[in-house]
């Protein structure tokens, strides 16, 4: 046997491609990092209690970065990935936040449990997935870039036993894509170890980074943010006991943070749910055999066989540990305002999810029969656009007695990475997206129904994929009103130059998409078709009155010294090359306005 001695953050290199890092000593307790190619299984010699590492991101113990900072960034990850949540760069479908999930259920497997529900959550965010396990006396973080089925696998979640876990799936909105704001975020102070998942966006990074004193760079994501605040409260509190320490450090923190929150939080010996005063993203609570459940949306609960117990309220912060399930509200009377993203009952929740009580696939076809008596025409038939328009076209045909029928085909295994350089292939990957029907189309007067339009882009394209197929006439109803304004609390559109109705009327936006006719529901009629008119929603991005003040200066990347995009585009645009204007730029120059 080989005995070498090694200390804190210094490596041993087995062959060429293993390594094994000294992450952390305590006491008589060591903790290693180790990477590894993909092929070569790691495990303890006893049972194994913990896990496996392996490259490629994974993270088994984070490595401190100095006083409060926990990090281990990995050694072959790429420094981001491409565009994965819409699987390309024009999709001007809205892109969600994140998913969040947590789990207290000691005796059963939780790591396990928190994969399932982060599978019924993927919906939610693409980019990333990672989980944090605890067994009581250490707490394991496990992530990776990718799907939920790309972070994790049988050996991995065989290996994170204990009695209490969280997840998260990512979409990022403040933070760039890469592995190192991959959630859940962990950090490790003194006698406190605790992992963070987030939905949400914070409006105020930057203020708060500055009153920390933080450098730029130190943090990049809100999420990160949050963590280290944590850590910075908690490191003043070393002789108290953890949980109330805890307890106090979120008191302190919780309302200094502004905009969309909705944090899933785990420690040794507890699992913690907060939802932010205006409650602008979902969190509900479950009551599993043996346990509780905290996750985004209802269905994460059905698919491990919880029941429902209630949504959170705005400003409330749920306890969940062996005594059971406790509450408290950091938050002022005064800063309680309910605020639920509309769009969850627009786009982004399942349509088997409950919100604010109410059913939303019940509420998508309320919106649709409204469009058929707001919005009435002589047509053949009725086809939603895959997947969220479907029932609105359901509740429109049932409304106006016109046949409902499948127009377009989805091809729901199609790739994730691809980018395409140039419209042609733009066109092409739509198609690879949706395909007609052309049987049940050619010659037919359509009344195609849509959730939103964003950018246009997939719109205008589908459009013109009926026509060649064959469309007699094309009438759009779409199932929200025009989308005007971008969103800062958890939802990524792009800036308002890219927004089609934040830069043309509707009867040009009708003009541009080639329809025969193009008509809107009204706010009121989707406040309505929610069937929770007067619960309180932000309807922000449709109306431009923002419940929390935006800074100016608020883009995705405030946080990374400059690395982000800038803050007036998402993708690239080349004023020299039409191939790749915003579809914002190709209707300007279509009615003159160059």
């Amino acid at each position: 046997m080989l005995v070498l001695s090694r200390h804190r953050d210094e490596s041993i290199m087995i062959g060429d491609n293993i390594v094994i890092t000294i992450v952390d000593i305590r006491g008589d307790k060591v903790r290693l990092g180790i990477d590894a190619p993909q092929a070569i299984p790691v495990h303890r010699q006893e049972p194994p209690r913990r896990h496996r590492g392996r490259s490629g991101g994974r993270l088994y113990g984070p490595a401190p970065r100095g006083p409060g900072r926990w990090d281990y960034e990995p050694m072959n990850q790429p420094a981001t990935t491409p565009d994965i949540a819409g699987a390309y760069p024009d999709d001007d479908t809205p892109k969600e936040a994140c998913g969040v999930f947590g789990v207290f259920a000691p005796g059963l497997p939780v790591a396990h449990l928190t994969y399932l529900g982060l599978y019924a959550l993927q919906h939610r965010g693409q980019e990333s997935a990672g989980m944090a396990v605890s067994d009581r006396e250490s707490l394991t973080v496990v992530k990776d870039m990718g799907l939920v089925s790309n972070a994790f696998d049988d050996r991995t979640l065989a290996t994170l036993t204990g009695d209490l876990a969280i997840g998260q799936t990512r979409y990022s909105t403040t933070g760039s894509s890469t592995w190192r704001n991959a959630q859940p975020v962990y950090r490790g102070v003194d006698h406190v170890e605790f992992a963070l998942g987030h939905n949400g966006n914070l409006v105020n990074v930057e203020q708060l980074a500055a009153e920390c004193g933080m450098l730029p760079g130190t943090v990049t994501s809100d999420s990160d943010l949050v963590a280290e605040m944590l850590a910075m409260e908690l490191a003043g509190r070393g002789d108290m006991d953890p949980g109330e320490a805890f307890d106090e450090a979120l008191t302190e923190v919780l309302p200094r943070l502004h905009g969309a929150f909705s944090l899933v939080l785990a420690d040794h010996d507890r699992v913690i749910g907060v939802r932010d005063p205006n409650g602008f993203r979902p969190l509900c609570l479950g009551r599993l055999d043996g346990g509780w459940v905290l996750a985004s949306e209802s269905p994460a609960l059905d698919v491990i066989g919880a029941h429902m117990v209630r949504e959170l309220d705005p400003g409330e912060v749920v306890v969940i540990d062996d005594t059971g399930c406790r509450s408290f509200r950091p938050f002022s009377d005064e800063d309680v305002d309910p605020r639920l993203c509309l769009f969850e009952f627009v786009y982004f929740a399942r349509p088997d999810a409950v919100l604010y009580g109410q059913s939303v696939h019940h509420a998508r076809v309320r919106m649709g029969e409204m469009l058929a008596n707001h919005a009435p025409v002589e047509a053949d038939l009725v086809m939603g656009v895959p997947e969220s328009g479907i029932p609105a076209a359901e509740g429109y045909a049932r409304a106006s007695g016109i046949p409902y029928g499948q127009g377009l085909v989805k091809n729901r295994y199609i790739g994730r990475t691809f980018i395409a350089p140039t419209q042609a292939l733009r066109s092409a990957a739509v198609r690879m997206k949706l395909n007609p029907l052309r049987d049940n189309i050619e010659d037919q007067r359509l009344v195609v129904v849509d959730d939103s339009i964003v950018r246009g882009t997939t719109t205008r394209a589908m459009v013109r994929m009926l026509r060649a197929a064959g469309a007699g006439e094309v009438h759009l109803r779409v199932s929200s009103p025009p989308y005007r304004w971008p969103c800062f609390y958890g939802m990524d559109t792009g800036a308002r130059s890219e927004l089609l109705a934040a830069n043309l009327t509707v009867d040009e936006i009708r003009e541009y998409l080639e329809v025969d006719s193009l008509t809107y529901l009204t706010l009121d009629h989707l406040l309505e078709a929610t069937g929770a008119v007067g619960a309180g929603f932000c309807d922000a991005c449709l109306t431009g009155t923002y419940p929390v003040e935006i800074p100016v200066n608020l883009s995705k990347g405030v946080l990374e010294a400059g690395d982000g995009p800038p803050p007036e585009r998402s993708m690239p645009v080349h004023a020299t090359d039409e191939d790749n204007e915003l579809p914002t730029q190709a209707a300007g120059r279509l009615f003159g306005r160059d």
